[in-house]
Parts: structure tokens; sequence; C-alpha cells
């Protein structure tokens, strides 16, 4: 049988998971703090026929030798973390971190996760909560008499209440760092969990220690770029389309060779 056959399907199916990644991508291309991924390949192992540099029958030494390749694999799925552009909202809970860092956010199970997104919103009990419910860590509570929020770009968090003329602070926001966010495992919902490759979080109020600042009133949107994801899908579904015709030029390869006759 035709190795190419084989080697064509393994590049049919490296760009059908291309083409996955690349839709995931422009489904998100609104998502809030969203970060685009990459697909990256490698290739496989290489058949070796003919060993570069073995002696010849006539005693001279070869200057190549003959290899043939096996295919393709996917061999990571990355996430991008350029920063994506900022939107001006006016709403006094939506927060964007210009420069590095994440928000910290308590899971349910009290797990802390972390995100880019800062869309947030004030529960029944005063919390400053993401859009599930799960409370900003670590935790703000906004007194239920509050006319004014002010977060300052160190991150933080001062209310004017009713009767008072003088703001009170009643919070500061941290953010984490990671030695590489590429590392972090993607759960859904705008969260990020630490791996390790990621190494773990370490925090610090926003401006010191190369964290970035909070600037009040902005939301970050997605990093995705529509003109180059789809540049980049045109790419993939050619490249699919020229695998499949690999496959069906050994097909019909393998026609001819069964119609031979004595």
């Amino acid at each position: 049988m035709q190795r190419s056959l084989f080697i064509a399907a393994t590049g049919m199916e490296a760009q059908r998971l291309g083409i996955d990644v690349i839709s995931n991508n422009l489904a998100n291309v609104n998502t809030t703090g969203f970060k685009k991924s990459r697909a990256d390949f490698q290739e496989l192992l290489y058949q070796g026929l003919k060993s570069a540099g073995a002696s010849s029958a006539e005693g001279a030494t070869l200057p190549s030798g003959i290899q043939v390749g096996l295919g393709v694999k996917p061999a990571a799925v990355q996430k991008m973390f350029q920063q994506g552009d900022f939107v001006s909202t006016g709403n006094s809970l939506d927060l964007v971190i210009e420069g590095n860092g994440f928000f910290q956010i308590t899971k349910p199970d009290g797990e802390v996760s972390y995100t880019r997104s800062g869309s947030f919103k004030i529960d029944s009990e005063g919390r400053v909560v993401n859009s599930d419910g799960y409370p900003l860590e670590p935790a703000v509570t906004i007194p239920s008499n509050t006319l004014q929020i002010t977060i300052t770009s160190d991150g933080a968090v001062s209310v004017l209440q009713a009767g008072s003329s003088t703001p009170v602070q009643v919070g500061q926001i941290e953010l984490a760092q990671f030695i590489n966010p590429g590392g972090l495992n993607a759960i859904g919902k705008n969260l990020f969990l630490p791996t390790g490759s990621s190494g773990e979080a370490t925090t610090g109020n926003p401006a010191s220690d190369g964290l970035g600042t909070v600037n009040q009133g902005f939301l970050e949107m997605s990093n995705v770029n529509i003109v180059e994801e789809m540049v980049n899908m045109i790419v993939s579904q050619r490249a699919y389309e020229l695998n499949a015709k690999v496959v069906q030029a050994s097909d019909e390869m393998l026609q001819m060779a069964n119609n031979i006759r004595r």
C-alpha cells in the first residue's frame, strides 16, 4: 500500500484541527477578554532508505541519503495573550488591565481562577462578582448606600456614600501574573487555571512588580483579528484540499496498478 495515502490522511486531520481552532477564534470575536488560539504542528517520523555519509560500492561517500517523511501531527494549541482593543463603556464596574496580569476569581468550590475579562457586577450581598456570580479575590463589598464607585489605577476601590462628602476605601484589587501564561488551562467562562507549565501565580497590587494598571469604565475585547483568521482559514482549506487530491492521486495510481494485464 502506498505511503502517500496515510501521509495525506495525517495532513487532512491536521488541517481539520486547524479549522476547528480558527472557528473557535471567530466564534469568540466579540467575547470580552478572549485570547485567540494558534495550532502548532510538527512532522512525524522519517523512514530512512539510504543513510547520508554511507560508502557506495565504488568506495565513495554518499553526500546525501534518502529519507521519506511520514506526515504531520498536531503539537500544541497555544493561547496567544496579546492585548485586545479597549472599549469605553462608562460603567463603573467595567475594568481593564493595561499590561500584564489577571483578575482573580473564586469559584464555588473555593479554587481561585484567573481571567482577563473585567466585566464585573454587584450581587445581592454587595460583593463584586463576575457574570456567573463568582466573587472577585480578594473580596470587595460595596455598601448598599453607595452613590459613586471609584477605582484607581493601582486597584484601590473607594465609594461615596449617601450623606457623606468624603470617599471611603472599601477594598483593594490585586492582580496575578504567571511566568508562562501560555501554559494556563482554559476551562471556559473566560477563566483559566494554573498548570505545571504556567507556574504558580504571583500576586500584587496593580502598577507594581511588573503588573499592569487597572482602568475603570473600559473593557478589553477579544484579541482575534478577523482578517488574519480569514486568511488562515483559506490557507487551511486549500491545504486540506491538496491533501485530498493526494489521496485521490494515490488511489488512481493503485487502480492503474491493479488493471495491469500481462
